[in-house]
This record gives structure tokens, C-alpha cells and sequence, in this order.
């Protein structure tokens, strides 16, 4: 088969992946235009189409569904050998992929990876801020940083943080204009700051514990974000209550910004982990970066 083929199943790959010509021109540097030429040469020299095509999606045929199944692992383990091969000179080299939601690249990632960066420069990294629980695998991710509970049992995962203490916070303009809470009842009586979960599109409930016993508060509320750091700013705008881990309000509970409430009922969450399929070749670059991520504590 010619190389120019090969190149070209590869963006035909990206394409029938992300399920959009968009995507997949910026996942591959290239224009939209390009990867329509790409496709047209392709199914040409092949004499079948790969893709269906409407004004609002992309999906693959049979044919490339066919494609995409059988042909995409055996190039995959083509690029994992090249690259098990590659390890084998002096520098580690070669682009890692992790996802994780902001907060966590912001407070954890960056800072333990920063002085990776600047020591191995022929390391790459991609981080990608998203709340979504992904398949890390058929999207291409080397690395998921989650909660522990929140790892398939199939990935190999490694700590990077202790367990973390949750936290009821709000501001002191908040209780000044309503009394604390202490009770469930208390709290469903409150201005909640809400989440909106990326998977589901659900309202998260908050996952509260008291005397040995799970609780789900189903709170209500003016406020419905879709991330950790607007409801943050909510709650410290005096606007009502949030539920966060302690390691994003800690600082501003001790400095007088927020004031916790009903300590006994907020749980220790398991540590964040980072996971990562198993594979016959991980490479240098892979565990450098997880040795840099990994909870040394």
C-alpha cells in the first residue's frame, strides 16, 4: 500500500473518531478543506465511501466502520512500536495526553509537570480540561485524572493525592443574611450552588455523610454552573452555598473569605489517581510523567 494511503487512513482515523471534520482539524493542525481532499482522494482510490456526511454530523459507513475496526489498532500498534523503539535512545521524547477537570490541572497537574517540561524538552504534553468521564482509550488520552472511586477497574492507576475532605462553604455576606445550617433540613432550606454534570447533563446531588450513613442532598438553588471554579466565585460573591473539596476553599476558610458548615456531615472523597490503559509498551515519556504525578506522601 502507498504511504500517501496510510497518511490518509490515519486522517480518515481522527475524522470517523471525533465524529466532525472541526475536531479533527485541530487534533491534526490541519484545515477542514485539506481533510475534505484527503477524504475525497481516499474513497476514490478505494472505491467505496467511509464517511456519511449531513450539515450537523459525521458518522462512518459500514465500510468505514470496517476500516476504522480492524485496520486503526494495527497502525496504533505500529506508532506504540516505533515509539517503544525511539525510548531507546538517550532523550525520552514522544507527546502525552491527559485529561482532567480544571482545578486539578491548575492546583496539581501543572505544578508537579512544570519542572518535567523544562527538564526533558523533547517531551510533549497535551492537557485537556474536560468534566466528561471519558473512555480515555478510544479517545486517545495516555491519562485520566480522577477520583479513585471513579477508575475502571481495567486501568492500571497510580495516587497522586491523600483522600480529600469535602467541604460546605459559604460567604460571611451569605450568613449574614441567613443562619447557618446544621442539619439536612437546615440545608435544603438554603440558596445551593448546583452543578450540572457533563456525562449525565443530571444536577449532582451531594454525596454528604453522617454517622456512618450515605446521604444524598438533592439541593435547590439559583445557580446552576457547569464548573468548580464559577461556583467557587458564586460563594464567595455571597450568592449561597457550595459544596467543594477542601483543597479549593481550604485557604479561603482560613483567611475569612468563607465560612465551612456542617463539618460532620462532609466526607473524605478517595485521592485523585491517574490511570492509564495497560500496554505492552509504555513509554519513557509515559512514565516519567506518572512518576512526576504520583503522590510521594
Amino acid at each position: 500500500m502507498a504511504r500517501d494511503t496510510i497518511n490518509d487512513i490515519l486522517v480518515f482515523i481522527a475524522i470517523a473518531r471525533e465524529r466532525s471534520f472541526t475536531r479533527a482539524a485541530a487534533k491534526l493542525g490541519m484545515t477542514q478543506s485539506s481533510l475534505s481532499h484527503i477524504m475525497r482522494g481516499l474513497e476514490e482510490r478505494l472505491g467505496v465511501r467511509l464517511l456519511t456526511r449531513t450539515t450537523r454530523s459525521v458518522s462512518p459507513t459500514e465500510a468505514g466502520e470496517r476500516l476504522l475496526r480492524n485496520v486503526g489498532p494495527r497502525l496504533e500498534e505500529i506508532e506504540e512500536e516505533i515509539a517503544a523503539i525511539s525510548d531507546l535512545g538517550d532523550k525520552p521524547s514522544g507527546l502525552v495526553r491527559i485529561t482532567a477537570i480544571d482545578h486539578v490541572i491548575d492546583n496539581i497537574l501543572w505544578p508537579r509537570l512544570a519542572e518535567l517540561v523544562l527538564q526533558y524538552p523533547d517531551i510533549q504534553l497535551e492537557i485537556s480540561s474536560d468534566y466528561r468521564m471519558i473512555d480515555i482509550a478510544a479517545e486517545r488520552f495516555d491519562i485520566g485524572v480522577r477520583w479513585g472511586d471513579q477508575v475502571e477497574k481495567d486501568m492500571i492507576a497510580a495516587r497522586i493525592t491523600p483522600d480529600v475532605k469535602m467541604m460546605i462553604v459559604g460567604s460571611p455576606a451569605y450568613f449574614a443574611r441567613r443562619p447557618k445550617p446544621s442539619s439536612l433540613q437546615d440545608l435544603l432550606k438554603h440558596n445551593c450552588i448546583q452543578l450540572r454534570l457533563a456525562t449525565s447533563g443530571g444536577l449532582y446531588a451531594w454525596e454528604l455523610q453522617h454517622e456512618g450513613r450515605n446521604v444524598e442532598a438533592r439541593i435547590q438553588g439559583q445557580l446552576v454552573f457547569n464548573g468548580v471554579y464559577p461556583m467557587l466565585n458564586a460563594a464567595l460573591s455571597g450568592c449561597g452555598l457550595t459544596f467543594l473539596s477542601d483543597d479549593l476553599v481550604a485557604h479561603h476558610v482560613r483567611e475569612g473569605r468563607l465560612i465551612s458548615v456542617m463539618e460532620d456531615w462532609c466526607p473524605h472523597f478517595p485521592g485523585l489517581h491517574a490511570y492509564y490503559p495497560s500496554r505492552r509498551h509504555s513509554s519513557r515519556a509515559l512514565g516519567l510523567v506518572i512518576d512526576a504525578l504520583r503522590h510521594k506522601g
